[in-house]
């Protein structure tokens, strides 16, 4: 099972949702290539991919880099299982929503809906982010 965890993180929110993702997947015994995407790492060498970004301005995806990657990405999730997270300060989450609707019209299988946490994760969200990773790898 080749899984990739590709993020943006700009405060180190997202950074940590990641790590956390990255140790529940450890949890079920698999492992997890966490990647910022300024790295741009290669998603179409991945059958499994958990992407996480916060929202950004008026709830969209950061725009500088992740944005531009995940849009190159698009064209690569065809059948793939994926998985969403994210951080965010305001709003409804209507960046995931939006989000989760991309990765569905790519054709990528969408894993349950994606895991938000406002702002910085506490205790509660970084195990929500770690049961998140441990759920995908075993299922």
């Amino acid at each position: 099972m080749n899984i990739l965890i590709a993020y943006w993180s700009g405060t180190g929110n997202t950074e940590a949702m990641a790590n956390a993702v990255a140790q529940g997947v450890e949890k079920a015994g698999k492992h997890a290539d966490v990647v910022h995407v300024a790295d741009q790492p290669d998603v179409s060498a991945y059958d499994y991919i958990i992407f996480g970004c916060p929202a950004m301005g008026a709830e969209v995806l950061e725009e500088s880099e992740f944005e531009p990657f995940f849009m190159q990405a698009e064209g690569t999730l065809m059948n793939k299982k994926v998985a969403l997270f994210g951080s965010y300060g305001w709003g409804s989450g209507e960046w995931m929503q939006s989000w989760e609707e991309r990765v569905e019209a790519a054709g990528a299988n969408l894993f349950e809906n994606g895991l938000i946490i406002n702002y910085t994760p506490d205790a509660d969200g970084l195990d929500a982010c770690e049961s998140l990773g441990e759920r995908f790898a075993n299922a």
